[in-house]
Protein backbone atom coordinates (compact mmCIF):
# COMPACT_ATOMS: atom_id res chain seq x y z
CA UNK A 1 0.00 0.00 0.00
CA UNK A 2 1.15 3.58 -1.06
CA UNK A 3 0.67 6.73 1.17
CA UNK A 4 0.61 10.00 1.12
CA UNK A 5 1.56 11.63 4.04
CA UNK A 6 -0.17 14.68 5.17
CA UNK A 7 0.08 17.08 8.18
CA UNK A 8 -0.91 16.09 11.38
CA UNK A 9 -0.44 12.46 10.54
CA UNK A 10 -3.23 11.80 8.45
CA UNK A 11 -2.50 9.25 5.93
CA UNK A 12 -4.51 8.93 3.00
CA UNK A 13 -3.84 6.23 0.28
CA UNK A 14 -3.38 6.27 -3.54
CA UNK A 15 -2.14 4.01 -6.67
CA UNK A 16 0.54 4.48 -8.55
CA UNK A 17 0.47 7.03 -11.62
CA UNK A 18 0.93 6.93 -15.23
CA UNK A 19 4.43 8.05 -16.46
CA UNK A 20 3.97 11.27 -18.36
CA UNK A 21 5.29 12.34 -21.88
CA UNK A 22 8.11 14.10 -21.81
CA UNK A 23 9.45 15.84 -25.05
CA UNK A 24 13.34 14.66 -25.25
CA UNK A 25 11.85 11.71 -23.42
CA UNK A 26 11.39 8.27 -24.00
CA UNK A 27 9.69 6.45 -21.31
CA UNK A 28 10.77 3.03 -20.36
CA UNK A 29 9.67 1.59 -17.23
CA UNK A 30 8.34 2.19 -13.28
CA UNK A 31 11.43 2.26 -11.07
CA UNK A 32 9.34 2.80 -8.13
CA UNK A 33 6.48 4.93 -6.11
CA UNK A 34 6.33 6.58 -2.44
CA UNK A 35 4.53 8.78 -0.23
CA UNK A 36 5.29 11.76 -2.09
CA UNK A 37 5.96 11.12 -5.79
CA UNK A 38 6.67 8.25 -8.57
CA UNK A 39 9.74 7.58 -10.06
CA UNK A 40 9.94 6.56 -13.66
CA UNK A 41 13.36 5.53 -16.18
CA UNK A 42 13.42 7.07 -19.50
CA UNK A 43 15.66 7.53 -21.99
CA UNK A 44 17.03 10.95 -22.85
CA UNK A 45 17.56 11.54 -26.53
CA UNK A 46 19.99 13.80 -26.54
CA UNK A 47 22.12 13.56 -24.88
CA UNK A 48 21.67 9.71 -25.40
CA UNK A 49 21.38 8.40 -21.76
CA UNK A 50 18.99 6.53 -19.11
CA UNK A 51 17.80 8.77 -16.53
CA UNK A 52 15.18 8.54 -13.39
CA UNK A 53 12.36 10.71 -13.50
CA UNK A 54 11.01 11.68 -10.05
CA UNK A 55 7.26 12.90 -10.95
CA UNK A 56 4.96 14.64 -8.14
CA UNK A 57 1.41 12.60 -8.81
CA UNK A 58 -1.94 14.56 -10.57
CA UNK A 59 -3.52 13.92 -7.13
CA UNK A 60 -1.09 16.12 -5.13
CA UNK A 61 -2.88 19.44 -4.61
CA UNK A 62 -1.44 19.52 -1.28
CA UNK A 63 0.64 23.44 -1.31
CA UNK A 64 3.38 22.45 0.74
CA UNK A 65 3.76 18.99 -0.70
CA UNK A 66 4.70 21.22 -4.00
CA UNK A 67 6.52 23.60 -2.33
CA UNK A 68 8.66 20.70 -1.09
CA UNK A 69 8.98 19.12 -4.33
CA UNK A 70 10.56 22.48 -5.41
CA UNK A 71 12.28 22.81 -2.51
CA UNK A 72 14.11 19.43 -3.35
CA UNK A 73 15.09 20.13 -6.83
CA UNK A 74 16.85 22.90 -5.41
CA UNK A 75 18.76 21.11 -2.84
CA UNK A 76 19.93 18.39 -5.07
CA UNK A 77 21.26 21.22 -8.04
CA UNK A 78 22.69 23.00 -5.12
CA UNK A 79 24.54 19.84 -3.51
CA UNK A 80 25.06 17.44 -6.43
CA UNK A 81 28.03 18.31 -7.42
CA UNK A 82 29.09 16.44 -3.97
CA UNK A 83 30.63 13.27 -5.79
CA UNK A 84 28.31 11.29 -2.78
CA UNK A 85 25.00 13.10 -3.83
CA UNK A 86 22.76 12.37 -6.46
CA UNK A 87 23.31 14.54 -9.39
CA UNK A 88 19.86 16.45 -10.70
CA UNK A 89 19.77 17.30 -14.81
CA UNK A 90 16.75 19.52 -15.16
CA UNK A 91 13.41 20.02 -13.65
CA UNK A 92 10.18 21.19 -15.31
CA UNK A 93 6.61 20.82 -15.18
CA UNK A 94 5.22 17.93 -17.77
CA UNK A 95 2.43 18.68 -20.08
CA UNK A 96 -0.36 17.50 -18.23
CA UNK A 97 0.48 19.71 -15.36
CA UNK A 98 2.53 17.47 -13.13
CA UNK A 99 6.12 19.04 -11.85
CA UNK A 100 9.02 16.55 -12.47
CA UNK A 101 12.85 16.47 -12.54
CA UNK A 102 15.43 14.44 -13.78
CA UNK A 103 18.07 12.86 -12.27
CA UNK A 104 20.95 10.55 -12.53
CA UNK A 105 19.76 6.49 -12.64
CA UNK A 106 21.35 4.81 -10.19
CA UNK A 107 20.80 0.88 -10.77
CA UNK A 108 21.15 -0.55 -7.13
CA UNK A 109 20.65 0.65 -3.34
CA UNK A 110 22.17 -0.44 -0.17
CA UNK A 111 18.47 -0.89 0.66
CA UNK A 112 18.21 -3.55 -1.92
CA UNK A 113 21.88 -5.39 -0.89
CA UNK A 114 21.94 -5.66 3.16
CA UNK A 115 19.03 -7.84 3.23
CA UNK A 116 20.03 -10.54 0.84
CA UNK A 117 24.28 -10.34 1.00
CA UNK A 118 26.82 -10.09 3.92
CA UNK A 119 28.29 -6.47 3.25
CA UNK A 120 32.14 -6.27 4.24
CA UNK A 121 33.71 -4.24 6.96
CA UNK A 122 35.47 -2.28 4.56
CA UNK A 123 32.56 -1.38 1.91
CA UNK A 124 30.24 -0.80 4.99
CA UNK A 125 32.73 1.76 6.68
CA UNK A 126 33.79 3.45 3.25
CA UNK A 127 30.07 4.13 3.01
CA UNK A 128 29.94 5.62 6.04
CA UNK A 129 32.57 7.70 5.50
CA UNK A 130 31.70 9.07 2.11
CA UNK A 131 27.73 9.31 3.16
CA UNK A 132 28.97 11.10 6.00
CA UNK A 133 30.48 13.52 4.08
CA UNK A 134 27.50 14.08 2.31
CA UNK A 135 25.80 15.32 5.34
CA UNK A 136 28.09 17.23 6.33
CA UNK A 137 28.69 19.56 2.92
CA UNK A 138 24.11 19.55 3.43
CA UNK A 139 24.70 20.48 6.73
CA UNK A 140 27.13 23.48 5.89
CA UNK A 141 24.77 24.52 3.03
CA UNK A 142 21.95 25.21 5.91
CA UNK A 143 19.48 21.92 4.78
CA UNK A 144 18.60 19.09 7.15
CA UNK A 145 18.23 15.46 5.00
CA UNK A 146 15.46 13.54 7.42
CA UNK A 147 15.62 10.37 5.93
CA UNK A 148 19.23 8.91 5.87
CA UNK A 149 18.44 5.46 6.03
CA UNK A 150 19.91 2.57 3.30
CA UNK A 151 17.27 2.57 0.63
CA UNK A 152 18.77 6.27 0.27
CA UNK A 153 22.09 5.26 -0.37
CA UNK A 154 22.06 4.33 -4.15
CA UNK A 155 24.56 3.23 -5.92
CA UNK A 156 25.67 4.29 -9.04
CA UNK A 157 26.57 2.58 -12.71
CA UNK A 158 30.08 2.73 -11.27
CA UNK A 159 29.55 1.41 -7.89
CA UNK A 160 29.89 4.62 -6.19
CA UNK A 161 27.19 5.48 -3.08
CA UNK A 162 25.44 8.39 -3.42
CA UNK A 163 22.44 10.11 -0.60
CA UNK A 164 19.52 10.63 -2.75
CA UNK A 165 15.85 11.65 -1.64
CA UNK A 166 15.96 15.15 -0.04
CA UNK A 167 12.29 14.99 -0.83
CA UNK A 168 11.53 15.95 3.32
CA UNK A 169 14.64 18.07 3.62
CA UNK A 170 14.31 21.15 5.62
CA UNK A 171 16.28 24.25 6.69
CA UNK A 172 18.38 24.26 9.50
CA UNK A 173 17.48 27.63 9.96
CA UNK A 174 13.65 28.05 10.51
CA UNK A 175 11.19 27.16 12.07
CA UNK A 176 9.93 23.40 11.21
CA UNK A 177 6.86 22.82 13.46
CA UNK A 178 4.45 22.82 10.22
CA UNK A 179 6.86 20.69 7.80
CA UNK A 180 5.47 18.06 6.18
CA UNK A 181 7.37 14.94 7.45
CA UNK A 182 7.26 11.22 7.29
CA UNK A 183 9.57 9.26 9.32
CA UNK A 184 11.27 6.01 8.74
CA UNK A 185 10.23 3.97 12.25
CA UNK A 186 13.57 1.64 12.40
CA UNK A 187 16.29 4.85 11.69
CA UNK A 188 14.89 7.39 13.61
CA UNK A 189 16.17 8.55 16.62
CA UNK A 190 14.29 8.46 19.48
CA UNK A 191 13.61 12.57 20.05
CA UNK A 192 12.14 12.09 15.87
CA UNK A 193 10.18 8.87 17.87
CA UNK A 194 8.37 11.11 20.68
CA UNK A 195 7.70 13.88 18.28
CA UNK A 196 10.73 16.46 20.17
CA UNK A 197 12.00 17.55 17.11
CA UNK A 198 11.09 16.69 13.68
CA UNK A 199 15.01 17.12 12.54
CA UNK A 200 18.34 18.11 14.06
CA UNK A 201 22.12 17.89 13.45
CA UNK A 202 22.29 15.02 16.28
CA UNK A 203 19.34 13.38 14.75
CA UNK A 204 20.95 12.49 11.27
CA UNK A 205 24.06 11.33 12.97
CA UNK A 206 22.24 8.82 14.89
CA UNK A 207 20.41 7.68 11.65
CA UNK A 208 23.77 7.73 9.40
CA UNK A 209 24.87 5.49 12.47
CA UNK A 210 21.77 3.09 12.26
CA UNK A 211 21.74 2.66 8.32
CA UNK A 212 26.07 1.71 8.98
CA UNK A 213 24.65 -0.39 11.52
CA UNK A 214 22.29 -2.04 9.25
CA UNK A 215 24.76 -2.61 6.55
CA UNK A 216 26.86 -4.72 8.63
CA UNK A 217 24.06 -6.67 10.75
CA UNK A 218 22.06 -6.91 7.44
CA UNK A 219 18.86 -5.53 10.00
CA UNK A 220 18.36 -2.09 11.55
CA UNK A 221 19.85 -1.63 15.29
CA UNK A 222 16.58 -2.80 17.10
CA UNK A 223 14.81 -5.15 15.30
CA UNK A 224 14.44 -8.22 16.64
CA UNK A 225 13.57 -12.07 15.34
CA UNK A 226 10.78 -12.65 13.12
CA UNK A 227 7.55 -11.33 14.40
CA UNK A 228 8.75 -8.96 17.27
CA UNK A 229 8.96 -6.02 14.64
CA UNK A 230 5.84 -3.87 14.51
CA UNK A 231 6.06 -0.25 14.49
CA UNK A 232 5.07 -0.01 18.08
CA UNK A 233 7.49 -2.54 19.53
CA UNK A 234 10.41 -0.91 17.30
CA UNK A 235 9.44 2.75 18.29
CA UNK A 236 9.75 1.17 22.37
CA UNK A 237 13.27 -0.25 21.50
CA UNK A 238 14.36 3.06 20.39
CA UNK A 239 12.92 4.91 23.28
CA UNK A 240 14.89 2.87 25.27
CA UNK A 241 17.75 3.12 22.70
CA UNK A 242 19.85 -0.26 24.32
CA UNK A 243 22.81 -0.60 22.27
CA UNK A 244 22.95 -4.53 20.93
CA UNK A 245 26.42 -5.18 19.49
CA UNK A 246 26.41 -6.38 15.88
CA UNK A 247 29.16 -9.16 16.76
CA UNK A 248 30.80 -9.74 13.56
CA UNK A 249 33.90 -11.56 14.47
CA UNK A 250 35.59 -9.63 11.38
CA UNK A 251 34.34 -6.36 12.87
CA UNK A 252 37.25 -4.39 15.00
CA UNK A 253 35.99 -3.06 18.29
CA UNK A 254 36.89 0.51 17.64
CA UNK A 255 34.49 0.56 14.63
CA UNK A 256 31.19 -1.07 17.40
CA UNK A 257 32.19 1.89 19.59
CA UNK A 258 31.64 4.70 16.94
CA UNK A 259 28.47 3.22 15.96
CA UNK A 260 27.06 2.97 19.89
CA UNK A 261 28.09 6.12 20.14
CA UNK A 262 26.48 7.39 17.03
CA UNK A 263 23.18 5.65 19.39
CA UNK A 264 23.10 6.66 22.47
CA UNK A 265 20.24 8.10 23.82
CA UNK A 266 21.04 11.10 24.60
CA UNK A 267 22.03 13.15 21.59
CA UNK A 268 24.29 15.56 23.30
CA UNK A 269 26.98 12.05 23.56
CA UNK A 270 26.65 11.34 20.42
CA UNK A 271 29.28 12.84 18.27
CA UNK A 272 28.96 16.49 17.58
CA UNK A 273 28.89 16.75 13.77
CA UNK A 274 28.57 14.55 10.53
CA UNK A 275 31.81 14.99 10.41
CA UNK A 276 33.18 14.18 13.64
CA UNK A 277 31.41 10.73 12.50
CA UNK A 278 33.05 10.08 9.48
CA UNK A 279 36.11 10.81 11.52
CA UNK A 280 35.93 8.23 14.10
CA UNK A 281 34.98 5.99 11.19
CA UNK A 282 38.67 6.90 9.26
CA UNK A 283 40.12 6.68 13.07
CA UNK A 284 38.59 2.42 12.97
CA UNK A 285 39.87 1.98 9.53
CA UNK A 286 43.14 3.04 10.43
CA UNK A 287 42.80 0.74 13.53
CA UNK A 288 42.71 -2.48 11.46
CA UNK A 289 44.62 -1.72 8.92
CA UNK A 290 42.08 -0.66 5.99
CA UNK A 291 42.64 1.91 3.48
CA UNK A 292 41.11 4.86 5.08
CA UNK A 293 38.20 6.56 2.77
CA UNK A 294 38.97 10.40 2.29
CA UNK A 295 36.94 13.24 3.50
CA UNK A 296 35.10 14.80 0.65
CA UNK A 297 34.59 18.06 1.54
CA UNK A 298 33.65 21.44 -0.21
CA UNK A 299 37.06 24.62 -0.36
CA UNK A 300 36.33 27.05 2.52
CA UNK A 301 33.81 29.61 1.46
CA UNK A 302 31.34 27.62 -0.72
CA UNK A 303 28.45 27.35 1.33
CA UNK A 304 27.85 31.54 0.68
CA UNK A 305 28.80 30.62 -2.88
CA UNK A 306 25.22 30.38 -3.75
CA UNK A 307 21.66 31.18 -3.25
CA UNK A 308 20.03 29.14 0.08
CA UNK A 309 17.58 26.63 -0.75
CA UNK A 310 13.90 28.60 0.05
CA UNK A 311 11.87 26.28 1.73
CA UNK A 312 8.82 28.94 1.88
CA UNK A 313 8.71 29.43 -1.79
CA UNK A 314 4.88 28.81 -3.27
CA UNK A 315 5.68 30.11 -6.96
CA UNK A 316 4.51 28.07 -9.24
CA UNK A 317 8.00 27.35 -11.61
CA UNK A 318 8.58 25.85 -14.47
CA UNK A 319 5.33 26.77 -16.14
CA UNK A 320 6.62 29.57 -18.42
CA UNK A 321 6.51 28.63 -22.20
CA UNK A 322 8.86 31.43 -23.96
CA UNK A 323 7.45 31.53 -27.55
CA UNK A 324 10.09 33.78 -29.90
CA UNK A 325 8.28 35.76 -32.86
CA UNK A 326 9.71 35.98 -36.31
CA UNK A 327 10.90 39.27 -37.16
CA UNK A 328 10.93 40.71 -40.65
CA UNK A 329 14.08 42.01 -41.88
CA UNK A 330 11.39 44.37 -43.76
CA UNK A 331 9.74 44.80 -40.49
CA UNK A 332 11.53 47.88 -38.93
CA UNK A 333 11.40 50.20 -42.39
CA UNK A 334 7.59 49.40 -42.59
CA UNK A 335 7.39 50.45 -38.82
CA UNK A 336 9.30 53.69 -39.58
CA UNK A 337 7.04 54.32 -42.17
CA UNK A 338 3.52 53.71 -40.77
CA UNK A 339 5.04 55.85 -37.51
CA UNK A 340 5.74 58.55 -39.62
CA UNK A 341 2.48 59.03 -41.69
CA UNK A 342 0.66 58.55 -38.30
CA UNK A 343 2.90 61.72 -37.05
CA UNK A 344 2.46 63.80 -40.25
CA UNK A 345 -1.76 62.89 -40.09
CA UNK A 346 -1.96 63.16 -36.44
CA UNK A 347 -3.09 59.86 -35.60
CA UNK A 348 -1.92 56.59 -34.30
CA UNK A 349 -1.30 53.52 -36.40
CA UNK A 350 -4.28 51.80 -35.41
CA UNK A 351 -6.20 54.53 -36.87
CA UNK A 352 -4.60 53.94 -40.38
CA UNK A 353 -6.53 52.47 -42.99
CA UNK A 354 -5.37 48.89 -44.35
CA UNK A 355 -2.60 49.06 -46.72
CA UNK A 356 -3.76 47.67 -50.25
CA UNK A 357 -3.21 43.84 -50.50
CA UNK A 358 0.14 43.04 -52.72
CA UNK A 359 -1.69 39.95 -53.60
CA UNK A 360 -3.23 42.14 -56.28
CA UNK A 361 -0.07 42.55 -58.56
CA UNK A 362 -0.18 39.35 -60.80
CA UNK A 363 -3.46 40.41 -62.27
CA UNK A 364 -2.20 43.85 -63.09
CA UNK A 365 0.69 42.08 -64.99
CA UNK A 366 -1.65 39.70 -67.02
CA UNK A 367 -3.70 42.58 -67.74
CA UNK A 368 -0.56 44.44 -69.38
CA UNK A 369 0.13 41.41 -71.34
CA UNK A 370 -3.48 40.96 -72.41
CA UNK A 371 -3.47 44.37 -73.49
CA UNK A 372 0.29 44.27 -75.88
CA UNK A 373 -1.23 41.21 -77.34
CA UNK A 374 -4.96 42.90 -78.51
CA UNK A 375 -2.66 45.97 -79.72
CA UNK A 376 -0.37 43.70 -81.82
CA UNK A 377 -3.10 41.74 -82.94
CA UNK A 378 -4.96 44.90 -84.77
CA UNK A 379 -1.82 45.87 -86.19
CA UNK A 380 -1.32 42.78 -87.70
CA UNK A 381 -4.98 43.02 -89.13
CA UNK A 382 -4.25 46.28 -90.69
CA UNK A 383 -0.84 45.46 -91.91
CA UNK A 384 -2.42 42.56 -94.10
CA UNK A 385 -0.23 40.48 -92.71
CA UNK A 386 -3.12 38.55 -91.51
Amino acid sequence: MLFKPKRGGVLVSRLPATAPILAGFTYLRPLGSGGFADVFLYEQNLPRRQVAVKVLPTEVRDADVRRMFHAEADALARLSAHPSILTIYQASVAPDGRPYFVMEFCPASMGERYRRELIGVPEALAVGVKMACALETAHRSGLLHRDVKPSNVLITEFGSPVLSDFGIATSLTTDRSADVFAMSVPWSAPEIIDGSTSGAISSEVWALGATVYSLLAGRSPFERTAGQNSVEQLKHRIAKAVYLPIGRADLPADAEGVLAAALQRDPSARPASALEFAEALQAAQRSCGLTETGLELATNGWESAAHAVDFRDESDRGLARVKVAYESPRKPARTQSLSTRSAQSGTTSLDQPPAKSRAAWPWVLVGAVVTVVAVLVVWLLLSGVI
